[in-house]
């Protein structure tokens, strides 16, 4: 059976009258109707603009803190000649943003040169040594794009020298902004408590809107280069973003840069139909290289040249740029998935950390992204660096998991930290990499990380094949572009047969099929996804199928393809569905809910959904017809689930195995334990264990909750007596076994049950219930 990596969320479809309303006032399909009030469009004047962004659409760009102050500033330094310098950011939208505001300076008359840092010297943002041998260069105001907001430290070494800095920025704010002379954000608020009316701009969206305050009009000639760091930054493609990439893809398809034109030969890209995903997947990559492998400052200059020669020669140096790039990350992914899969922390672990020797630090992110992809866990990648003892690296997160709040507690031992929630960049010492591991699962526990919870897929509706036609596929366009709160829709298609099962790709990694209805067929592509071809050709009965659907135009044809995004068949038997949190919502299902701990059985039956039953597991053979079974904790030994799933025989098993306190997490104390708390029992009678008990784990190096379980065991064995918790030892003790108490035989029950219902991947827990219904 195939798992869908996604949870399906179905979208709610709208009133039908309302439907008709948004289609006859826009004009639109009423599928294009129903997504936009999916999509929390309520009134039609909303929606129309949405659709047909105009100039209306750019805001005052005056109206963004310090504006007036950093445009006097900088007209100032155009008119006194002085030297202004551009310091910029080496990715996508660093690079356009450089290239905009250079421009727009340039035309202006003024005397002005840009900086970009080196990712493996400079780091990112403003560095004070950078900054002091630009200032020691002749420049009296520096202009930041891209960066900046988070830059206090070199911002006052410039102060210091008599050098103006003027910040524009989009990145999240610090809780002190720095001394600049000005700071052009658009969600710092002005003295009115006013921010800008939209806070998603990027870098390069910011700079637009400076060069529009310095021409006083809408710079259509960098538009264009606008919408390039916009797509690339990942940054809402609503409000004034979509504008800008509306317009701007427009822009690119009659561009006159040489360079932006050589690019987009290289990448093959048809420029009449060029879109958002040309940027995103064509051009931001080859711009995003250039800082990745070296110095991106030649990416400007191969934006803004009209040198013909020149241009194509920077292109092709992009494009070899990226080609290492690729091959460096494709060598570097398969190193660190053998060595995931030689280590087995994808099958213990929460969390992953891989250390390369001496990999190439720039495309250490995009490893830890392919690496999340594939196992599904918050990633770090890391390499040793030559000649020293530490190691640096990248790490991504899922969405339920905070990687900057889960290595921000030892901050003070690492040599370099940043981040936020879903992406990191750090550097340590070598002899740290066991702390950073055991800190990262740490805050794994404390962020009470739930694997079993997939990431959600929203489906707008189900589509029949039939129904699919490249005019439809036009009409939907009208949403585009199609980026971050604006997802190209995703459909379930409905069909009769899959057929044409097949895979592509020189390794056969990707995987297509065919989905017949009627006499219609659409053709499917599901990247990634070749290692599904076996099964499907064994079975593809009760096989759903969603995606995204794309014109695609060969050889003068032009078909609907659509694009899987995730696959799933009827589910299996045994569902996994194990988890370190219960939720009120997961009792809502009909079935019968199995407890195997009374108290948490009382705690949650009220839970349980009017149509569903909560039992004790030795009480199901009274539950009538019990069919569908839902396993909610683990139970203490193995033999107590064995006999529920053999009185039910269940045609539907799903496993939640939620414990508390997993006593594998202190294991079996060894007889040396045993041997340092009986030497302290004898030695100090009258021992207080309510009392003393941390002091007495300190003194004895052993866990409090050891100490709990061998002082009951020794009581069961008769080797101490307790009353009103004072512990003292029995004169009349006799030698026994340790392994003849009650306590100590459940112990090591508790820690097989926890081995197989716990420990095991999803494959072996299958299996184990499958022998369990056999036997």
């Amino acid at each position: 059976m195939i798992q869908s990596k996604f949870k399906w969320q179905m979208q709610k479809t709208p009133d039908q009258q309302l439907i008709k309303k948004f289609a006859e006032g826009l004009k639109v399909d009423p599928l294009i109707a129903a997504i936009l009030l999916q999509r929390g469009f309520n009134d039609i004047s909303a929606a129309e603009t949405f659709l047909k962004p105009s100039v209306k659409s750019f805001h005052d760009p005056l109206l963004m803190h310090d504006m007036a102050k950093g445009i006097s500033r900088i007209q100032q330094a155009i008119e006194s000649a002085e030297q202004i310098t551009i310091y910029g950011d080496y990715d996508a939208d660093g690079i356009t943003s450089t290239t905009i505001m250079f421009e727009v300076l340039t035309d202006l008359g003024a005397n002005v040169d840009y900086y970009i840092p080196n990712r493996f010297t400079d780091g990112y943002g403003p560095n004070s040594a950078a900054f002091k041998k630009i200032i020691n260069g002749g420049t009296t105001l520096i202009v930041t794009v891209d960066n900046g907001v988070a830059g206090s430290e070199a911002i006052d070494v410039a102060n210091d020298l008599h050098c103006d800095v003027i910040v524009t920025d989009h990145h999240s704010l610090p809780d002190k902004l720095p001394n600049a002379y000005a700071i052009i954000h658009p969600r710092v608020k002005n003295e009115e408590g006013l921010a800008y009316p939209f806070g998603e701009l990027s870098g390069a969206g910011v700079a637009l809107k400076v060069a529009q305050a310095l021409t006083d009009e809408l710079p259509v000639d960098l538009i264009d280069i606008a919408s390039i760091g916009t797509v690339a930054d990942v940054v809402s493609l609503t409000d004034e973003n979509r504008a800008i990439v509306k317009f701007g893809l427009t822009a690119i398809q009659n561009t006159q840069r040489p360079g932006l034109l050589a690019l987009i030969k290289l990448a093959n890209i048809n420029l009449a139909s060029f879109d958002e995903q040309d940027i995103g997947f064509g051009i931001a990559p080859r711009l995003n290289s250039l800082g990745r492998m070296d110095d991106a400052n030649v990416g400007v200059e191969l934006l803004s040249t009209f040198d013909e020669d020149r241009a194509s020669q920077l292109a092709d140096f992009a494009n070899q740029q990226n080609d290492t790039r690729k091959s460096l990350v494709d060598q570097f992914y398969q190193e660190a998935v053998q060595m995931v899969e030689a280590s087995g922390d994808a099958d213990h672990r929460a969390t992953l950390v891989v250390v390369g020797k001496d990999w190439h630090q720039g495309v250490l992110g995009i490893v830890a992204s392919k690496l999340l992809e594939k196992y599904g866990r918050p990633t770090l990648v890391l390499t040793t660096i030559k000649d020293t003892d530490e190691l640096k690296g990248s790490g991504r997160s899922i969405d339920s998991f905070d990687l900057f709040a889960a290595i921000d507690p030892m901050r003070d031992q690492t040599i370099g930290f940043g981040g936020h929630h879903s992406a990191v960049g750090l550097t340590i010492k070598a002899e740290k990499l066991q702390v950073l591991r055991d800190q990262l699962e740490k805050a794994a526990n404390d962020q009470h990380l739930d694997l079993s919870q997939k990431p959600t897929c929203q489906v707008m509706t189900a589509l029949p094949a039939a129904k699919v036609t490249t005019d439809l596929v036009d009409q939907l366009a009208v949403l585009a572009p199609f980026g971050q709160d604006n997802d190209k829709p995703t459909f379930e298609i409905l069909y009769d047969r899959l057929t044409n099962v097949k895979t592509m790709g020189q390794t056969g990694s990707h995987l297509c099929f065919s989905l017949v209805q009627g006499n219609q067929s659409l053709n499917a592509v599901a990247f990634r996804k070749g290692h599904l071809a076996a099964q499907l050709l064994q079975d593809s009965d009760n096989v759903r199928v969603v995606g995204q659907l794309s014109n695609n135009t060969w050889n003068g044809r032009t078909n609907v393809q659509l694009m899987v995004a995730d696959l799933s068949q009827s589910p299996a038997p045994i569902v996994d569905k194990r988890t370190k949190q219960l939720r009120q919502q997961m009792f809502t299902e009909p079935g019968v809910y199995v407890f195997f701990h009374e108290k948490l059985y009382n705690q949650l039956k009220s839970y349980v959904a009017n149509d569903a039953t909560a039992v004790l597991y030795d009480q199901v053979g009274t539950v009538d017809d019990p069919k569908r079974l839902f396993i909610v904790d683990c139970p203490d030994v193995v033999s107590d689930l064995k006999g529920v799933l053999q009185k039910c025989h269940p045609d539907f098993t799903i496993l939640y195995l939620f414990k508390k306190r997993p006593v594998s997490k202190w294991g079996m104390p060894d007889r040396h334990s045993y041997a340092k708390l009986f030497r302290f029992v004898k030695q100090y009678p009258n021992f207080n264990i309510a009392t003393h008990l941390q002091q007495l784990a300190d003194h004895l190096d052993i866990a409090s909750q050891t100490i709990v379980f061998m002082i009951q065991v020794f009581l069961e064995l008769d080797f101490i007596t307790v009353q009103d918790e004072v512990v003292n030892l029995n004169p009349n003790y006799r030698s026994k076994n340790l392994s003849s108490a009650p306590s100590y035989q459940l112990r090591e029950e508790q820690l097989e049950a926890e081995k197989s219902l716990l420990a095991s991947n999803t494959n072996e827990l299958v299996s184990f219930v499958q022998h369990c219904l056999a036997d």
